[in-house]
């Protein structure tokens, strides 16, 4: 008598996901990590114009002031007395943030100088003001 042994052994062809998968989920983190979120003011202003302005990286805070007076910060309108410490928590968070004031060419020049006396006490010293060019307008 014979007798046949047939082993089967299953063996399963195919691709395995999991290295690729585990690269793609490490580039996705790397990404987020590196990605600069920006903030915007939140308004659009009419800007002066500048002829002798310079052309700069935006900054990663925005801070808008309207004719009336009224400041607005990360889509938010604002009290003067709201930024210093919005900046000085923004600041805390990433210390390589810079500030860019939008103040509308109707707004008082007295706004845009609070505004730029709490940004600077709040820590950050790179203040700038965002103007047209001379080509722009």
């Amino acid at each position: 008598m014979i007798i046949k042994r047939h082993s089967e052994e299953s063996e399963e062809t195919g691709i395995d996901l999991a290295p690729m998968l585990d690269f793609v989920l490490n580039l996705l983190i790397f990404f987020i990590i590196t990605t600069s979120f920006v903030k915007e003011s939140g308004i659009s202003v009419n800007k002066q114009l500048a002829m002798t302005g310079e052309s700069q990286e935006s900054g990663n805070i925005l801070i808008a002031i309207r004719p009336n007076g009224d400041i607005w910060m990360d889509k938010r309108r604002v009290d003067i007395r709201e930024v210093r410490p919005l900046i000085e928590k923004m600041h805390v968070e990433r210390v390589e943030d810079t500030v860019v004031i939008i103040a509308d060419r109707e707004s008082q020049t007295d706004v845009l100088t609070k505004v730029m006396d709490a940004v600077k006490a709040g820590g950050i010293a790179e203040v700038s003001i965002a103007t047209l060019s001379g080509d722009e307008g």
